[in-house]
């Protein structure tokens, strides 16, 4: 009798979002190795196309500016067959981009709690335009009513997976159950 084939892994189109620092970018890179498929930083792709530093494109352009080159950006995933996306904080908030991305592929919520954020957060203040001003005490309040706001964005994804009950092998079951 012959043994069937194992399918290969196909890649599915993954789009993470969360608050920044939540590990979007580490879990992007990890997942695009795991299914052979692109890894990409949507903050990074912005800068690329706009030869600025996010921070410069605040300063420079104003928020409402980035905001529209980031769902400029982010449509042109629509071509792509299989990725994994590290979106940028915000870009649910704005635009209809998460209801695009739930179109587009599956939307994962890494959910951190606030003082995960702010340890990872306080030595990448000066890259974070959104908190470069901000005192180090003043960082968790501006997390907290931040997260307050993003929250009815972030529950339309179609998982939610809380940040510190994530691992390798719990992630990728859990896709592989969604895919």
């Amino acid at each position: 009798m012959e043994q069937a084939k194992e399918a290969p892994v196909k890649g599915p189109k993954i789009f993470l979002v969360g608050m920044m620092g939540s590990g979007k970018s580490y879990w992007s890179k990890w997942l695009s190795k795991k299914f052979k498929t692109g890894g990409y930083d949507l903050d990074f792709l912005i800068e690329s196309n706009e030869e600025k530093t996010i921070a410069e494109i605040f300063a420079e352009d104003g928020e409402e500016y980035f905001r529209k080159q980031e769902a400029k950006v982010l449509r042109w995933f629509k071509e792509k067959k299989a990725f994994v996306l590290a979106t940028g904080g915000g870009t649910p908030c704005f635009n209809e981009n998460m209801e695009w991305m739930n179109k587009q592929g599956l939307t994962i919520w890494i959910d951190s709690d606030i003082d995960t954020l702010v340890q990872r957060l306080l030595p990448e203040k000066d890259h974070r335009p959104l908190i470069k001003d901000l005192s180090d005490a003043a960082l968790a309040d501006f997390l907290t009513k931040k997260r307050e706001e993003r929250m009815g964005f972030y529950q339309q994804a179609n998982i939610h997976l809380k940040e510190s009950q994530i691992n390798e092998k719990s992630i990728l079951k859990i896709i592989q159950e969604h895919a």
